[in-house]
């Protein structure tokens, strides 16, 4: 039983692949209704302003970068920046290095000698008799 089903799903796949794209096999094997609808002329145009026309099921694509503009391919350094986040990130950056800094200015204590250390240990000895 299982030999005769894998012989019918090879002589399907052998029609598929054999048969040309005008023969009618072909559409006895695929759903009726259910592909969307290809367009060959379709166009996809860059914010660059580079246009590149080719088959797609959308007829009409607009794209940010393509690889006339993208910097792996030109060269040259883009910065997108269309909300101001590098502004933000700059801001940022400077409070949290100001702050490093004012935590890094240690104040300078006054060096006691040993004289004075033992004043305040006596000191503190008599305040707990």
């Amino acid at each position: 039983m299982q030999i005769y089903e894998c012989m019918r799903m090879i002589r399907k796949l052998f029609v598929i692949f054999a048969c040309n794209s005008h023969c009618s096999h072909r559409d006895y094997f695929m759903k009726k209704n259910i592909h969307p609808k290809y367009h060959s002329d379709a166009k996809i145009t860059c914010a660059c302003g580079s246009i590149i026309k080719t088959g797609s099921t959308i007829p009409e694509m607009k794209i940010e970068i393509c690889g006339a503009c993208h910097p792996l391919y030109t060269g040259k350094q883009k910065v997108l920046d269309s909300t101001g986040r590098v502004d933000r990130f700059k801001k940022m950056a400077e409070k949290t290095a100001s702050k490093k800094a004012v935590l890094t200015q240690k104040k300078e204590k006054p060096v006691k000698t040993k004289a004075e250390i033992k004043k305040v240990v006596s000191k503190k000895k008599k305040a707990k008799k």
